[in-house]
Order: structure tokens, then sequence, then C-alpha cells
């Protein structure tokens, strides 16, 4: 399900993101349109995407989604609309891939988290998931990829 993690450090990434605060419920009813206004305003301005798209969550909450869906930019997004600049956040992160369709992720979040209590180490409040190979690139959800990020308290 996913693949062995490891722990990295990253550098921050400059980023075109849409920031929203929804039910959980509502996931699915916001993430396409918000995908399509950043990937747009990204490529209308000459900055990207510069590299996967990505959510990027505040903290988990069972209830309400507190995140911003961005894409990698080449230097600092012109507020247009709904986007505004953003980052993924330089950090010590635990990385994985989970492989498979979108409804296993709260499976793989699950698997992911477990390895992290038990390999000693304390997660921060914030999460991301980057989209590497979904539906755009293949109609078969086994072949779907997705990034997990977890920073970490040191």
């Amino acid at each position: 399900m996913i693949d062995p993690p490891q722990i990295i450090e990253i550098a921050a990434q400059q980023a075109a993101v849409i920031h929203m605060t929804v039910p959980r419920e509502e996931i699915r009813t916001v993430m396409g349109l918000a995908v399509q206004e950043v990937a747009a305003a990204a490529t209308a301005q000459g900055i990207g995407p510069a590299g996967p798209l990505f959510s990027h969550h505040a903290r988990v909450d069972p209830v309400t989604f507190d995140f911003e869906v961005g894409v990698p930019v080449t230097r600092l997004v012109t507020p247009t609309g709904r986007v505004k600049p953003g980052e993924l956040p330089a950090a010590k992160v635990a990385r994985t891939v989970y492989h498979g369709p979108y409804e296993g992720l709260g499976a793989a979040w699950s698997a992911f988290s477990e390895w992290i209590e038990q390999s000693g180490h304390k997660p921060a409040p914030n999460l991301w998931e980057r989209y590497l190979a979904g539906p755009e690139s293949s109609l078969d959800p086994s072949q779907w990829r997705t990034e997990l990020n977890r920073p970490l308290v040191s």
C-alpha cells in the first residue's frame, strides 16, 4: 500500500495556493474547481505549475478540512481571484508514497501515522499530499501515486 517511509530534510517551495476551510464531506465538490483555478493562474503568469499539485492541511481534524490546494511556482504569484502566494515549508519530514485510488488515502495515512509513532517520531500538526500520478495519467487507479508528507517536531 505504501512505500517504506523515509525521514528527509526539504527546502521551502514557493507556491500558488487557494485556501479553503470546508466540512470533510465537501472536499470532493470544492477540490476540482480549486485545482483548475490555481493551475490556470500559474500558467497565465508563466510561473508554473513547476511540480505536482498538492494539498497542504494546517491540521488534522475529523470534521473540518482547513487546507490549501496549490502548485509549485518558479517565482511569486501575483494574487488573482482566490489564488494567493504560499509555500510548502522547509522541514524535516517523514515521507512515503501511496499507490492506489484516492479512496484508499485514509488507510494509507493511518498506516503511515502508525509507522511514525512506532519509529519514535513526533508529528507536527500539519501535513501534505503531492499528487504524483492520478486520473490524468492513467485510467487504472492502481497506477496512481500520492506522496504523503508529515513534518516532524525535533
